[in-house]
């Protein structure tokens, strides 16, 4: 079992700009600095690409926390998808949409995730894990869509 969300954030940028921004490993750091995120191999700083992966220590619910991610898909400048390589997540899948629409663009963000340790965390999933990173995601997004 797994867990999907999306989330759609209009933003004035031109979807180029927004598909760059979205990519940049330093507004990403700057969008999560209340976690204390931050980028400590592979790809640590500019914008990453296909192929390339990069591995972030966070702390999230007072606890330290690495995931190293690697994007998996890209279509310059509408798609982009990374996936988890290694971190707390049995499973984790990140899909970035852009489109142009009413002279700004549209991002999609959808996202499908497992949490580890079976029956107690598909109860995790649902109970808090879902929400949590939904408004992760929501706060990323109103950083990254601001001109």
């Amino acid at each position: 079992m797994s867990v999907y969300f999306e989330r759609t954030t209009l933003s004035p940028l031109p979807v180029r700009e927004l598909f760059e921004r979205s990519r940049s490993i330093d507004a990403h750091r700057e969008s999560m600095a209340h976690s204390r995120e931050r980028a400590v191999a592979g790809v640590t700083s500019g914008t990453i690409s296909l192929g390339e992966q990069v591995t972030w220590r966070a702390w999230h619910f007072g606890l330290p926390f690495s995931m190293t991610s690697r994007i998996t898909e890209m279509e310059p400048p509408h798609r982009f998808v990374d996936e988890q390589v290694r971190g707390p997540f049995r499973s984790f899948r990140h899909e970035h949409e852009f489109r142009g629409e009413h002279g700004g663009s549209v991002m999609i963000d959808r996202i499908e995730f497992s949490a580890p340790l079976g029956p107690l965390g598909r109860v995790a999933e649902r109970i808090f894990l879902a929400a949590y990173l939904q408004k992760l995601i929501d706060v990323r997004n109103e950083y990254l869509a601001k001109p």
